[in-house]
């Protein structure tokens, strides 16, 4: 059975298309890097929008979220031309931090079988 969609979990992945676009497209401050929309989340009242963005260099995670906080009214009113919807939501952007947290569980986990693997040879060496 087909699971039915709110309406917030509709709003919310139309911003994130479109916000995808105007970002790659029509956003041109330098201050934003090569970034990624993880998720969008969308208030009850459609009036707030948590924008979970990927930063892909993370040196520039603070200076890039300044940037798309200050590009939030440009936007918005993008957003209200392109989508048709009463009243656009707030943007709250946030840094989604889960790229970085994958990379260094996968080292974590590489370090753990370089040392198993150095540990079975001693002890075969040893025997």
């Amino acid at each position: 059975m087909p699971r039915e969609f709110n309406r917030s979990e509709r709003v919310a992945a139309q911003l994130r298309r479109e916000l995808a676009q105007l970002i790659q497209h029509e956003l041109k401050d330098p201050e934003v890097g090569f970034i990624g929309l993880s998720d969008v989340e969308v208030t009850r009242d459609l009036a707030h929008a948590k924008v979970f963005v990927t930063v892909f260099d993370s040196e520039r995670a603070a200076s890039t979220l300044e940037a798309l906080q200050r590009a939030s009214g440009y936007l918005r009113r993008r957003l209200g031309q392109e989508m048709r919807i009463r009243a656009v939501p707030e943007l709250h952007f946030h840094h989604d931090a889960s790229v970085e947290t994958g990379r260094r569980m996968d080292q974590l986990i590489e370090q753990a079988i370089a040392s198993d693997r150095s540990a079975d040879g001693t002890d075969e060496e040893e025997s």
